[in-house]
């Protein structure tokens, strides 16, 4: 039975000829959707956005941006997703439209709304929305990632502390440039998590900090050192020095410790008892100046951590 082109009421595409031609001649059914799903946001929008509403994973989405990329449709732009970068304001007919037309984002919504006990507003619904259709991370993915927000923040500041959709924002573009953007990879990336947590009050105890749980800062260098490859026990060795000569725990001044350790890789109680010698390195000035140079060096290793560089 013969077929005939049924034509749509909708606003149309115009593909450029020398386009149609190179995708034609590639014969690449990804790229040449990719390509018209750009078209249809009128190129203001980048390829990795759009995996949500092609309902794509990210290696896909790359394999056709790359394809893309070859045939000169499309150029690399520098940078990576960040919540500061401009992005689609969604509008309330904006959202309206996805919760009626979209059943997965509108189930996402209503689990979401369940989870953290409440009814989202209009800018948390959009916060929402731009995870699912700009960053392009999967339904089941973001609801993984609302419930990892919740219960940290649970366990940091009481049962009774709920996430806000700006920190569950921030913590998706992060999973987002690492790459976490499907069930198996939030899952080990949750079991990691977890792991970690399991470890830091062993690095409380030897900190003489008891058993409470860290509070935000102090989980940060906890998670440094613990990067860094340093144990319990080769902290506590830097926590000495500090109280020594400190008189109390300064965490830039034990910081700094392990960070010159850590450059002469010395990372067991072993290998730091053996190789660093008095005089052999200088312990870094108690000041306020070297705080300061601490804090930008902390801020500067959650880049590179977010980033998979550190």
């Amino acid at each position: 039975m013969a077929s005939v082109l049924v034509h749509t009421e909708d606003e149309s595409v115009t593909l450029p000829p020398q386009a149609l031609k190179r995708l034609l001649e590639r014969g690449d059914g990804d790229a040449a959707l990719l390509y018209l799903a750009l078209l249809r946001h009128h190129g203001a929008t980048a390829p990795r956005s759009l995996a949500g509403e092609l309902r794509w994973e990210r290696p896909r989405i790359e394999a056709a941006e790359s394809v893309l990329r070859e045939l000169g449709l499309v150029i690399p732009q520098a940078g990576d997703l960040d919540p500061a970068d401009e992005k689609p304001q969604y509008q309330r007919a904006d959202i309206a439209a996805q919760l009626e037309e979209n059943e997965e984002f509108s189930r996402l919504s209503s689990e979401v709304e369940r989870r953290l006990g409440k009814k989202l507003s209009t800018p948390d619904m959009g916060t929402l929305l731009g995870l699912y259709d700009y960053v392009g991370l999967p339904a089941d993915v973001i609801y993984l990632l609302v419930c990892h927000c919740a219960e940290r923040t649970a366990a940091q500041y009481g049962p009774g502390r709920r996430t806000t959709l700006h920190q569950i924002e921030r913590e998706g573009y992060a999973w987002a440039r690492q790459g976490i953007d499907t069930q198996a990879a939030a899952a080990e990336y949750l079991r990691k998590y977890a792991e970690r947590q399991g470890i830091l009050p062993q690095y409380m105890r030897v900190l003489q900090l008891g058993e409470r749980p860290p509070v935000a800062s102090e989980e940060k260098y906890l998670q440094a050192w613990m990067d860094m490859g340093f144990p319990p026990e080769a902290v506590a060795l830097a926590y000495d020095k500090t109280v020594l000569n400190c008189h109390e725990l300064k965490w830039a001044y034990c910081n700094g410790i392990l960070k010159r350790w850590h450059a002469a890789g010395l990372h067991t109680v072993d290998e730091i008892e053996k190789k660093d010698r008095p005089g052999q390195g200088k312990e870094p000035p108690a000041t306020p100046a070297a705080k300061e140079q601490d804090v930008a060096w902390m801020r500067k290793y959650i880049q590179q951590r977010d980033k998979g560089e550190a």
